[in-house]
C-alpha cells in the first residue's frame, strides 16, 4: 500500500509542478526571464535554447536584454522570439536584443487572472483523477480480498488526505500568482 501512496504523492506532485511551470511563464507586466524557457533557435542544425546561446538580463522590471555571445544569431533570435508570440516584439540594435514588456490594463489583469483560474481548476481536476485512479486500485484490492474493509477506509482516508494537501497548495499558488497580477 505504501508504493500506491507513494505513487499517487508522486502523480500529484508533477500535476502540481506542472501548473507552476505554467504559472512561471504568464506574463504579469513584469520582465521574467522564465518567458524565454521555451524558445529554441537552430544553432548549427541543433535547436538550442536562447538562454544556452545569450546572456540574459533584467536592468529594469519592464524590459529583458538578450545579449547573444556570437552576434551572427542575433536575427535568428529575433525571429523565433517573435514566431513564439509571446507579447512582446523584440527590439534589435545591431548587438543586442531588448525585450520591453507594456503595462497591462486593468481588463488583460483579469483576463489573465480568469486563464489562472482555469489552469488552477484543471490542476485540481488531474488531483482528483490521480485520486480516482488510487481508489479504484484500493477497491480492487478489497474485492480481491488482499484488504479488509477497515484497510480499505484508512487507504480512502490517506489518499483523502493527500488530495486536500495538493489542492490547497494549488489554490495558495494561484491566490499568490492573481495578487501579483493584479498588483499594479
Amino acid at each position: 500500500m505504501q508504493t500506491l501512496k507513494d505513487t499517487t504523492a508522486e502523480k500529484m506532485q508533477k500535476s502540481f509542478e506542472s501548473l507552476l511551470q505554467y504559472f512561471s511563464r504568464v506574463r504579469t507586466g513584469r520582465a521574467s526571464a522564465s518567458i524565454l524557457d521555451d524558445i529554441k533557435i537552430n544553432y548549427y542544425g541543433q535547436p538550442t535554447p536562447v538562454k544556452q546561446l545569450s546572456n540574459i538580463s533584467i536592468p529594469e522590471a519592464r524590459t529583458i536584454i538578450v545579449q547573444p555571445w556570437d552576434k551572427t544569431t542575433l536575427a535568428d533570435i529575433e525571429r523565433a522570439i517573435l514566431g513564439a508570440n509571446i507579447g512582446i516584439t523584440p527590439e534589435n540594435d545591431g548587438n543586442l536584443i531588448r525585450l520591453p514588456f507594456q503595462p497591462l490594463t486593468e481588463d488583460k489583469r483579469r483576463e489573465i487572472v480568469r486563464d489562472l483560474k482555469q489552469l488552477g481548476e484543471d490542476a485540481r481536476v488531474a488531483i482528483r483523477n490521480i485520486r480516482r485512479d488510487a481508489n479504484d486500485v484500493i477497491k480492487k484490492m478489497q474485492r480481491d480480498s488482499e484488504i479488509s474493509e477497515d484497510e480499505e477506509m484508512r487507504y480512502f482516508k490517506e489518499i483523502q488526505d493527500l488530495t486536500d494537501e495538493w489542492i490547497k497548495k494549488i489554490s495558495e499558488a494561484e491566490a499568490s500568482k492573481e495578487k501579483e497580477i493584479m498588483e499594479v
